[in-house]
């Protein structure tokens, strides 16, 4: 798709997102053919500015035929090469375009725990998201469009109106909800179908405004690891791992996931999560205040940035806001608290500051507006 707004979000992608610069090198990761013509923008601008680009083309149709197959050995070996790639790199752009976000639905749930662990976390969690300057999104093709359930026209006007969102005055105005976030200790949240209580004391806060996802639009920390009582429903559908879960209910103990169900493959659903100690614990709990977004549309780059969302996360936590649980996955589910949605509360310290996805701060409320954080580049 030649778009000249693929070039105003290349730029921002280097220079706002990944602020990489002359001299350095950037690794760059394309998947899927509609994204190619993003991925040209990027190649010819960073080498314009004087950066090296390693890029390759890499989508699902390609990567189920290396997990299904590949042995232990080979997933290793493929890991150093990528590793060292990747150690070489001081910034990492990762487009994802890929046709059929459903090829890897029939692959063993076993073979892709081998994939996560012996490539993904070594390469990505472990070296590109700690040392690197990264930033991933989606870009919009017709499968995009289809999970959205709208045309690709009206998706795409939608999506460069959600990623080329003015970031700068964005990140101002998650400057009061950091700061409140960060004198927290007790949350409680109440929707239907949700009672859950945790506390987030002495864990940090991080903004999260264009600098490491595009779309981008939440605030996060993590929960005490232990402290996790009660029970959420989350009432966003959940596209992980090639297969889609609904209604996803979790009661917690202390801190641990003890009883899970779902619409959907229950039995699918427990393996994910018996994947390995920490991924029964919560590694992410975050706020989504994106107000160009609003609706799900089963791709977790978006829908966890949802307005009047928020999501909670089993698996790895991130190093900037460590409650030290450790595991190869690390899944977003969103609980949208919107009314039509079926509304819902957030207590900090047993002060109500958000009531059906709406901040009772008016000021707050008012900065997270579309009208505030419009694109002027558009």
């Amino acid at each position: 798709m030649k778009d000249k707004r693929n070039e105003v979000l290349a730029r921002q992608l280097i220079d706002y997102s990944t602020k990489v610069k002359k001299g350095q090198t950037l690794y760059l990761e394309i998947k899927g053919k509609e994204t190619l013509e993003l991925g040209k923008q990027v190649i010819r601008i960073a080498t314009e500015k004087g950066v090296t680009v390693f890029w390759y083309y890499n989508d699902e149709s390609l990567l189920r035929h290396w997990v299904k197959n590949a042995s232990d050995e080979q997933f290793k070996q493929q890991a150093g090469l990528h590793l060292g790639l990747m150690q070489k790199a001081d910034a990492y752009i990762g487009l994802r375009g890929s046709d059929n976000p459903f090829d890897m639905a029939d692959i063993p749930q076993d073979r892709i725990d081998k994939f996560g662990a012996l490539f993904y976390k070594p390469v990505h969690l472990e070296e590109r998201v700690k040392r690197t300057n990264w930033v991933v999104l989606r870009y919009p093709n017709n499968a995009m469009a289809q999970l959205a359930e709208t045309s690709q026209e009206s998706f795409e006007d939608f999506y460069f109106n959600v990623c080329c969102a003015d970031y700068g005055k964005m990140s101002k105005a998650q400057d009061k909800l950091f700061e409140l976030m960060s004198q927290t200790d007790k949350v409680h949240i109440k929707s239907p179908g949700t009672d859950l209580t945790f506390s987030i004391k002495d864990i940090p806060c991080v903004k999260c405004d264009g600098e490491r996802n595009i779309p981008d639009g939440e605030v996060y920390t993590a929960p005490v690891r232990e402290s996790v009582n009660g029970k959420i429903t989350f009432n966003t559908p959940s596209l992980y791992q090639g297969s889609v879960y609904n209604s996803i209910s979790y009661t917690f103990k202390d801190g641990k996931i003890i009883e899970a169900t779902c619409e959907g493959d229950i039995v699918k659903l427990n393996k994910i999560l018996d994947t390995d100690e920490g991924a029964r614990y919560v590694g992410e709990f975050a706020i989504g205040v994106n107000p160009f977004i609003l609706h799900p549309m089963k791709d977790t780059l978006f829908d966890e940035k949802i307005a009047g969302s928020f999501h909670f996360t089993p698996g790895q936590c991130y190093d900037e806001a460590s409650n030290g649980n450790q595991s190869s996955i690390h899944w977003d589910l969103v609980l949208i608290q919107r009314p039509d949605y079926g509304g819902g509360e957030i207590y900090f310290d047993d002060n109500l500051i958000r009531k059906d996805g709406v901040f009772t701060d008016a000021e707050m409320e008012k900065s997270f507006s579309a009208e505030n954080l419009a694109s002027k580049d558009l």
